[in-house]
């Protein structure tokens, strides 16, 4: 079913990984003859503007995201109680006022969020009828407190025996409020400026359910079971963007030998100023092995890289859909897009994350079987080399990924999506 005539706003927060999945929805929209904005950070305009979605900005006050954690990120704990207050709670005010300021110039019948664009707070405060119907996007792991999973933001994986394992959470959850204090006071008085239910003892993420539909942008084999999940989660599966052409890196590509086996190294796009992080020690782990390293610098020029030993290749850009089918090992610090391209094409995974949301990306590589999750974000050469000689010769963490990848290619993606939300418009 298509629906004409319907307008929709994309809000996102300034961050390539926020903005891109959105801008998959909005391309899906915009087929079915919908009008579509984006609200977002200026950076980001050209990206927005090239995909046909209208661009409104962020005022500068809640354009910061890109540049939280460039002087060096928060880590464990600090990342949540710090990080939801600098990154996420104190851009979320002026975010809201200038979504009101939209609505009341052009009222829109839904408006997307990515989960960490808590401006729509405000909004959801209302009575339904008095508003538009509102999406959270899940462009990072689900969150949502539950009786079967330990609190999100301590990286902590759920038990094998769920008897065992409720009672273990039972006690984390209720120690999460301590010890996330600062998010959660940061968080409630966001709520009350923003006259919105505050969160009367509730965990922090579950603010998020409040929302009309929670589409999580990755496939249930790769989220934590949660017999009681909010009743309106629904699981679609990453949202792709299309391949980009390969031009010269896609001769490096061809260069490889077909016969031994790749290793692909990445920070991502957003923790990739400093390469001792992850780039440096994997290089060093490597050198001797009898495999091929492929690396870019996450946006940067491969000139940025440090020095190359002879078996390690690297490039400005690498096609993924060329790259990834001839890799036997994905090592990264643990981008929900970068695990999701792996494990669309089967690959294993060797993750090095503890900032951000990386440290519950981390946790979800070893709880899923697809890879190993080496518990830092600064490991040393003789880590990884001992990660990446397991997984190549262990079929089982392959095996997982593949699983995965087979769910990923059955998930309904961004038209599944707008299936729904039109069902939901039209009821």
């Amino acid at each position: 079913m298509s629906i004409t005539n319907r307008s929709a706003l994309l809000c996102a927060m300034p961050a390539v990984g926020h903005v891109d999945p959105m801008l998959v929805v909005g391309r899906e929209l915009l087929r079915r003859g919908w009008r579509v904005r984006m609200l977002t950070g200026s950076r980001y305009a050209e990206r927005v503007r090239a995909a046909g979605v209208d661009f409104v900005a962020l005022p500068a006050e809640a354009d910061t995201l890109d540049s939280v954690g460039a002087t060096g990120r928060n880590r464990g704990i600090a990342t949540i109680n710090a990080g939801v207050e600098e990154a996420f709670v104190r851009p979320a005010l002026p975010a809201a006022q200038k979504l009101d300021a939209l609505l009341a110039e052009e009222p829109v019948d839904v408006v997307f969020h990515d989960m960490t664009f808590l401006g729509v707070q405000g909004l959801l405060a209302r009575p339904a009828s008095e508003r538009p119907l509102v999406v959270m996007c899940g462009v990072g792991p689900a969150g949502f407190s539950s009786r079967d999973c330990p609190p999100y933001g301590l990286g902590i994986v759920p038990a094998r025996w769920r008897a065992i394992g409720r009672m273990r959470d039972a006690v984390l959850n209720r120690s999460a409020r301590w010890v996330l204090s600062g998010a959660h006071r940061a968080l409630d008085d966001l709520l009350a400026r923003l006259d919105a239910p505050g969160l009367d003892g509730a965990f922090f993420m579950d603010v998020l359910a409040r929302s009309d539909l929670l589409a999580q942008f990755t496939v249930a084999e790769f989220e934590y079971p949660r017999s009681d999940a909010p009743a309106h989660l629904r699981f679609y599966g990453p949202m792709a963007a299309p391949a980009a052409s390969s031009g010269s890196a896609g001769e490096l590509i061809d260069r490889l030998d077909p016969d031994v086996p790749v290793v692909h190294v990445t920070q991502g796009t957003v923790a990739n100023t400093d390469f001792s992080e992850l780039i440096g020690p994997s290089l060093q782990a490597l050198a001797d092995r009898p495999v091929q390293v492929v690396l870019t610098a996450g946006g940067r020029a491969a000139s940025d890289l440090p020095p190359l030993p002879r078996n390690a290749f690297a490039a400005d850009y690498l096609p993924y859909d060329r790259l990834l089918p001839r890799t036997s090992v994905f090592v990264t610090n643990g981008g929900y897009g970068g695990l999701h391209q792996a494990m669309r094409h089967g690959v294993p995974i060797v993750v090095a994350g503890d900032s951000e949301d990386k440290v519950e990306t981390s946790a979800r590589v070893q709880f899923s079987g697809a890879g190993l999750s080496l518990g830092t974000g600064r490991p040393s050469p003789s880590q990884i080399a001992r990660a990446v000689d397991r997984v190549l010769a262990d079929p089982r963490f392959a095996a997982a990924s593949r699983r995965i990848g087979e769910r990923i290619a059955m998930a309904g993606g961004a038209p599944a999506l707008v299936d729904d939300v039109e069902a939901m418009l039209w009821a």
